[in-house]
Formats: structure tokens, C-alpha cells, sequence
């Protein structure tokens, strides 16, 4: 793509991608070794943003000859910036370096304790380290002072997942729920939880929260096949009356017309392909059927 992408237009590219907070790295380090590098100087005071924007980018391909040259130019022109140390505290991380990124992140505290970044990167080093229990204190810590970082709560749930926490998972999505009640990906996520926690009354709030994530987002299939899967699972309790099992069957059945109605909808290599889901599910709803 990059070869057949003239100067202007990977300068642009570069800019909707900074200015959406979108990280795609390949294609950056793409755009800047193809198209830009040769002509760097042409950005004009945008270089600097731009090398930091390559830095991270060739970070995530583990381009570390590409990272490096950004940082020693960034330290060149900004040898006391904080963004830059942040950088260096990444670049070690890549390198596996932990112990040494961990001396910059705490250097960064030091100086300013109210540094997110520095901060987050610490409970990442740990994460990498599969030292999850002290990740665990470490980002509560964190939440203790920065309670609205909902990205912070949404990795503390993924670390309790991790270690099969469900009530504490549960709970940091709880958190997430209430500060956009509109994410159908929350919404899915905590139902998630409660199927894989079991129990009738988990059960309940699974389907409930399946069927509002549907209905936030009717093309969330994973939704679909959990509000399908959760209330098979109720239409077949014994611990449920007979006007309850036939409820849950129909929320079953309407699930399940859907996601066909979906997979039909797709090319015929791909309905192909989804032909035994479609015959699974049918199964199931057969059986459901005989016992109701």
C-alpha cells in the first residue's frame, strides 16, 4: 500500500491516525520507511509527534533498530522530557529489560505522582512478569486515586478473570456499567461472567444482560449465541416451573432465528463453512422442544 501512497498523503494518514488514538503499527512504520523518512525534515516542527508516533508504532512490531533511532532523536531535542523517558521505560520493556523500566517508571513517580502512565506501565511490567496477584494490589492502588480511568478498571477485571476471581471481575464491570450504561461490549462481557460463574440466578442476569446487549447492538453475535445458550440452559432447570422453562425456550428460539438469519445473510463460502453451527444449533432447539 505504502509504494502507491504519495508524501502528502502518509503525512495524512499519520495525522487521522494521532488524532483518533489509533494505534496500527505495521502500517505506520510502513508509511514512515516507504514515504516519509527520506524526507523527514519536510514535517517541520510535526516531526517530533511523528517520531514518537513511529517509536510506539515500531514498538509494537518489535522493530527495535526503528524504536531506537526515534528515542535518540526525541532525547536530542527534549533531554529532560517526561514522554520521552516514558519511551525509554517501553523500549526496555521490549528488550525485556523489566528491572530497568521499572528504575525509569519509579523515577517518573518521584517527580510526579500524579503521572497515569507511569503508573499503568508498572502493573503492565507485572502483568508480563505473571505476577498477577501483585498486578492485582498494585492497579488498586492506582483506582484508589484515579477512580474515572475506566480503561483501568476493564484490564483489573481481565487480571481477576485470570485467576477465575468471577465476584471481584463482576464487580469492575459493574463499575464500567455504570459510567456508559450504553456499551453493548460491557453489557456482553459481565454476561459473560455470570454464564461462566453458573447458577441459576447467575444464569438470569447472563440471559438479561445477553438480551440487552442485543438489543444495543443487534449484530453482536457473540451476544446472540449467549442469550441462545443461557436460556437453553433455564428452559432445561429443574429448579424452574413449567411457564418459565416455556419463556426461556421461546427466548432460545428467537435467538436462534436470528443468528440464521444472520450466517444466511453472509457469502456462500462462509455460510459453507457455518453449516454445522446452524445444524447445532437446530439440535438444540429440537431437544428443547421434547422436554418442554
Amino acid at each position: 500500500m505504502a509504494q502507491h501512497v504519495s508524501w502528502e498523503e502518509a503525512r495524512g494518514i499519520l495525522r487521522k491516525l494521532r488524532e483518533e488514538q489509533v494505534r496500527d503499527g505495521d502500517l505506520v512504520v510502513k508509511l514512515w520507511e516507504d514515504v516519509l523518512m527520506d524526507s523527514s525534515h519536510k514535517l517541520g516542527n510535526e516531526l517530533w509527534n511523528v517520531y514518537e508516533q513511529v517509536c510506539i508504532a515500531a514498538l509494537d512490531c518489535q522493530k527495535l533498530e526503528i524504536a531506537d533511532l526515534c528515542i535518540e532523536a526525541l532525547e536530542a531535542k527534549f533531554p529532560n522530557s517526561v514522554r520521552v523517558k516514558r519511551l525509554e521505560g517501553m523500549f526496555l520493556e521490549s528488550e525485556g529489560s523489566f528491572n530497568k523500566a521499572i528504575e525509569i517508571y519509579q523515577e517518573i513517580t518521584e517527580k510526579d505522582d500524579a503521572n497515569m502512565f507511569a503508573k499503568k506501565r508498572l502493573v503492565a511490567i507485572l502483568k508480563a512478569q505473571k505476577k498477577i496477584p501483585e498486578a492485582i494490589e498494585k492497579l488498586n492502588e492506582y483506582l484508589k486515586k484515579f477512580m474515572t480511568d475506566y480503561e483501568a478498571w476493564n484490564e483489573m477485571c481481565d487480571l481477576y478473570l485470570s485467576i477465575h476471581d468471577y465476584a471481584n471481575a463482576s464487580f469492575c464491570l459493574e463499575e464500567l456499567l455504570m459510567s456508559n450504561p450504553h456499551n453493548h461490549l460491557y453489557h456482553q462481557k459481565y454476561a459473560d461472567i455470570k454464564y461462566t460463574y453458573g447458577g441459576t440466578d447467575n444464569m438470569e442476569m447472563a440471559r438479561s444482560y445477553y438480551a440487552q446487549a442485543v438489543k444495543l447492538s443487534p449484530s453482536n453475535m457473540r451476544a446472540l449465541y449467549g442469550l441462545f445458550l443461557s436460556a437453553t440452559n433455564l428452559s432445561s432447570s429443574s429448579g424452574k416451573g413449567a411457564k418459565e422453562r416455556s419463556l426461556n425456550s421461546k427466548y432460545a428460539a428467537w435467538a436462534a432465528e436470528q443468528i440464521a438469519t444472520k450466517y444466511k445473510a453472509q457469502q456462500p463460502d462462509q455460510q459453507l463453512r457455518d453449516t454445522k453451527v446452524l445444524e447445532s444449533i437446530e439440535k438444540m432447539l429440537e431437544s428443547l422442544q421434547v422436554a418442554n
